[in-house]
């Protein structure tokens, strides 16, 4: 397939693009004020919670320093790589993620719905992190944190030893009692947190107005929220290094244990790591990048930002580890024993931390404006690349005056009632089943494995390299080019066979009511990557019945041939892989 011919069937330039604006009255597309707005926003959404509190605790969980080894591997392998190749795609076509595939690979456009998919998924999921931050800021606001004591209507009321390892604390039982009232299982639902659905409100209420202007406003905003938090882990990253027991944290923290690599889960962890937290196969690099002027220089904005990125993740590493070495100083228990992930660490182990420290009410009011700014960039983003989705693909519809902010309130307002299920009693549950089923490594590989192949192999990489070439003016490292074509793709599909192997051995003995459902979460991001293909090719194809002496009437019995139904069979073995008995 030729370049000239790409071209001729490709979407709109931007000028041909504003000259319909013109025609019809449209609003016009838009794009970044600056560079350094870009940076900002990018910035913002891949510097979130999961650097906060996955990374340091994979570190640690999976040999430490040695745990650097398989992460910086992944990043050169895959990370930097499908990093630049979904930012040149928006950047050329100026273009979202999925609009941006019919010139690219028409074939291929189900890549594009399935990664949105992912990110409503995603936007639905994360922004109750924000809910919760809301309310541990809001209780802030007293004489005393109210986690630093027993003497609450929601404590047990028996006594608890601050040296036992399996003591209920303070902080455990406000988190399970007073904010979540947490049930005994998925299958007890129970009632709505009202107090937990008001703050999901407000964290919606802020989305919306952030973004209701697209990039205009989106732009301005990230000046603040990806800065702010910069400054917050600074001056916890400094109160941490001189607590006492803060060097011990670090060592526990970094000391590097080169046994662990053997093990396939630290790698699957590293993977999933990568691309989780650099927004890979989310649309979110194509969206953002459309916005961007067609000589920007994206190959070296990638560098800067992932260095950004991941350097961000290993200084998150020193203020978390610090200050769970106090806590082991404190009470006297080993560092392994106060380490946590997830919701524990910042809704259980660092309250707790900062109860202990003078002026605990400080430390808490800072951690969580910090928290709450963390999710706030990536939900802004995740709102700008759905929202940039469906007006590049209905441009005459919703690039008309106040379009676009009712089609962004209908979405909010989608997206808080189908939250409301996880600010129930039973909301961490189903949220563990977001996060674990659909907002994973394991749909992110499969996305990657499908990407890498339709533009390194079927648009190809010479022609990707000739349209980086004319946005920058020269070409980008051979590598690029290798890892599109080879390296990204086997290392993504290793990686997904042993995540869905070690998925099916490990949770075996789990019951299969919340199993079904997380395979029912599971099932459209990755039915809709092949259905897709089916539907933009099924018009096209030759048809057996066709052809000279053949009977071609329609109507007649023929059936389609079998290349097509070929992308299904991983995502067949996937589903059938996932389901668990």
């Amino acid at each position: 397939m030729s370049r000239e011919f790409l071209k001729g069937n490709s979407l709109e330039t931007p000028a041909q693009d504003n000259s319909l604006a013109k025609k019809t009255q449209l609003l016009d597309r838009g794009q970044w004020a600056n560079k350094l707005e870009f940076l900002l926003a990018v910035a913002g959404t891949l510097v979130g919670l999961g650097n906060l509190w996955r990374f340091p605790y994979l570190c640690y969980k999976n040999g430490g320093g040695a745990f650097l080894v398989p992460y910086i591997l992944f990043l050169l392998a895959c990370g930097i790589p499908m990093f630049l190749l979904e930012t040149a795609m928006g950047q050329f076509t100026s273009q979202g993620c999925i609009t941006c595939w019919r010139h690219f690979c028409p074939l291929f456009e189900g890549i594009g719905y399935a990664t949105q998919v992912v990110i409503a998924y995603a936007a639905v999921s994360y922004i109750v992190i924000q809910a919760w931050a809301f309310f541990y800021l809001f209780s802030s606001f007293s004489a005393e944190v109210p986690w630093a004591s027993c003497r609450n209507a929601w404590n047990t009321g028996t006594h608890t030893d601050r040296s036992a390892a399996n003591a209920t604390t303070p902080a455990t039982e406000f988190w399970e009692r007073r904010v979540l009232g947490i049930t005994q299982g998925i299958e007890e639902i129970g009632s709505l947190r009202w107090e937990l659905a008001l703050c999901l409100l407000l964290a919606w209420v802020l989305c919306y107005f952030c973004v209701w202007k697209g990039v205009r406003s989106t732009g301005k905003v990230v000046y603040f929220t990806a800065t702010f938090p910069y400054l917050m882990l600074v001056v916890l990253l400094v109160r941490g290094l001189t607590l006492p027991g803060a060097v011990d944290g670090i060592k526990f923290y970094l000391y590097p244990d080169p046994t662990r690599l053997v093990d396939p889960q630290v790698w699957m962890d590293a993977g999933a790591q990568v691309l989780f937290s650099f927004g890979i196969c989310q649309g979110s690099l194509t969206a953002l990048g459309s916005y961007n002027q067609f000589n920007n220089n994206c190959y070296k904005d990638t560098f800067v930002l992932c260095l950004v990125n991941g350097g961000s993740s290993f200084v998150a590493g020193f203020a978390i580890f610090s200050v769970l070495g106090f806590m082991s100083y404190e009470q006297g228990l080993p560092i392994s024993e106060v380490a946590a992930s997830g919701p524990g660490l910042a809704f259980i182990a660092y309250p707790r931390a900062v109860a202990m420290m003078p002026l605990p009410q400080l430390w808490a009011i800072c951690f969580f404006i910090m928290v709450i700014l963390l999710g706030a960039d990536t939900q802004f983003v995740s709102l700008e690349c759905l929202m940039t989705s469906v007006t590049d693909m209905f441009p005459t519809v919703f690039r008309r005056a106040y379009r676009r902010e009712l089609l962004l309130l209908c979405l909010c307002s989608v997206c808080f009632f189908l939250g409301l299920l996880l600010v129930t009693e039973g909301g961490l549950y189903f949220l563990q089943l977001f996060d674990h089923y659909v907002c994973s490594g394991n749909n992110l590989l499969l996305l990657s494995v499908c990407q890498s192949i339709a533009i390194g192999w079927i648009y190809g990489a010479d022609n990707l390299y000739d349209d980086i070439e004319d946005m920058i003016g020269y070409r980008p490292s051979p590598v690029m080019k290798y890892c599109w074509l080879y390296v990204t793709p086997i290392v993504c599909m290793v990686s997904k066979t042993e995540f869905l192997l070690f998925c099916f051995i490990c949770d075996s003995a789990h019951t299969p009511n919340p199993t079904m459902l997380g395979f029912v979460l599971f099932l459209p991001s990755n039915f809709i990557t092949a259905s897709a293909q089916l539907v933009e090719r099924a018009p096209h194809v030759p048809r057996l019945c066709s052809g000279p002496g053949l009977d071609s009437r329609p109507g007649s019995p023929c059936c389609v041939s079998l290349p097509l139904s070929l992308p299904l069979f991983p995502v067949i073995s996937s589903a059938v892989l996932s389901i668990k008995p």
